[in-house]
């Protein structure tokens, strides 16, 4: 079975270690901060084998090259990742990666910058998705266009509903207010909001998150729901996600 080691890192990041025990193989998915991604990794007893960058952002591929010094892993990641680090294998939309036996599916969730990917693990139920998705949100639209954003949210949107999304922020309470803002009669919502309240208050990560979850109350992602376009505008749901992000942008 993969262990998901999860921990906090820089002001609001959250690292994730993915480890397969039958082959002892660990991959760090993004480095925002290489000491604590060691640190972790030693505390485990791990060796960290493989990077796999999600994007080119410092706090997602900044600490690639003083991992790579350490422990010799092997950097996975889109072409725009080159912006901050050498990559031994480049990857795009289509590609499959494997730690030990595991395999994971590149998807192309550009947007928040244009060669973002996430990897999709399905034996696992698993998906790591960068600044693509997050609880209740998404990354800001800071490369790329609004159907291209959109397209991809179509693609997070179609994994299995249990898949459970790794994303990288703790921005949910954040996201919680623009959310409630945006689809205030969603009774889904108000439910995983309240939820999301105790648990902040508590100190208690809100990532990971389900995707079927976040179907039901995630407004960027129901921004093909009549009621929302309705509500936002647009005739296309395109439109309608370029008026929410704008919206966000500024809340």
């Amino acid at each position: 079975m993969l262990t998901v080691h999860q921990f906090p890192c820089l002001s609001d990041n959250y690292g994730f270690l993915l480890h397969d025990p039958a082959s002892g193989e660990t991959a760090a998915i993004d480095t925002p901060d290489a000491k604590e991604y060691l640190k972790q990794a030693e505390a485990k007893g791990w060796t960290i084998t493989h990077i796999w960058n999600t994007h080119w952002h410092p706090d997602h591929a900044g600490g690639n090259a003083d991992i790579v010094a350490a422990s010799g892993a092997k950097v996975i990641a889109p072409k725009e990742v080159e912006k901050l680090s050498a990559i031994d294998t480049e990857v795009s939309h289509g590609d499959t990666v494997t730690l030990g036996a595991i395999t994971a599916h590149v998807i192309d969730v550009s947007g928040h910058t244009n060669g973002h990917i996430a990897f999709h693990l399905p034996e696992a139920d698993i998906a790591f998705v960068g600044d693509s998705v997050f609880a209740l949100g998404c990354g800001r639209m800071f490369e790329g266009t609004a159907p291209q954003f959109w397209s991809s949210l179509e693609r997070v949107k179609a994994l299995p509903a249990d898949t459970t999304l790794y994303c990288a922020h703790e921005y949910t309470a954040a996201n919680a207010r623009f959310a409630l803002h945006a689809d205030p009669d969603n009774s889904a919502l108000q439910e995983y909001v309240a939820e999301i309240t105790a648990k902040r208050e508590r100190d208690e990560p809100t990532v990971p998150t389900r995707l079927g979850r976040e179907l039901e109350t995630n407004p960027f992602l129901r921004a093909d729901n009549p009621a929302l376009m309705a509500k936002w505008g647009g005739t296309e749901p395109h439109e309608t996600f370029a008026a929410l992000r704008a919206a966000k942008d500024s809340f």
